[in-house]
């Protein structure tokens, strides 16, 4: 056999967390697309203001990984991360900040199942990274040639 129940189980919940992600982060473009739209701030204001919303906008989305790893870690043989002291929810928070930015400290290391949660989030990381940067990049084209 390829993979086993615990394989499946962790790709199944690992795509779960991408999807919850990734709609997370599309409703947010959406409503920071239609508030820019509304609002009557000057323009440069309007992209700091959404800077600051995408910044949240990927932390929530860390804390969703991070949320997900806590619990897996909890099920006997799904895996959990190595480290040198007890760990605690803002320690898998922590660590799902590493990963997906891909920065990788590599202090505290994924073992078992768990490092496919790891893989994929790295991945999605990029790419939720790379969807604020170029809806940012848009906004303010759009937004800082109209500004006086």
């Amino acid at each position: 056999m390829i993979l086993d129940k615990v394989h499946l189980y962790t790709a199944g919940a690992t795509l779960l967390v991408i999807v919850i992600a990734v709609l997370s982060h599309y409703e947010g473009l959406r409503f920071f697309t239609r508030w820019i739209a509304n609002t009557k701030l000057r323009p440069r204001l309007r992209i700091v203001l959404l800077i600051h919303g995408l910044l949240l906008l990927h932390s929530v989305e860390i804390w969703i990984f991070g949320i997900g790893y806590w619990i897996f870690s909890m099920v006997p043989g799904y895996g959990s991360l190595l480290s040198n002291y007890s760990l605690q929810l803002i320690d898998f928070v922590y660590f799902s900040a590493t990963v997906y930015s891909t920065l990788g400290f590599g202090d505290l290391v994924p073992v078992g199942p768990l490092r496919f949660m790891a893989g994929m989030e790295s991945v999605t990381g990029l790419l939720l990274i790379t969807w604020s940067a170029s809806f940012t990049y848009l906004e303010m084209v759009r937004y800082w040639r109209t500004e006086d």
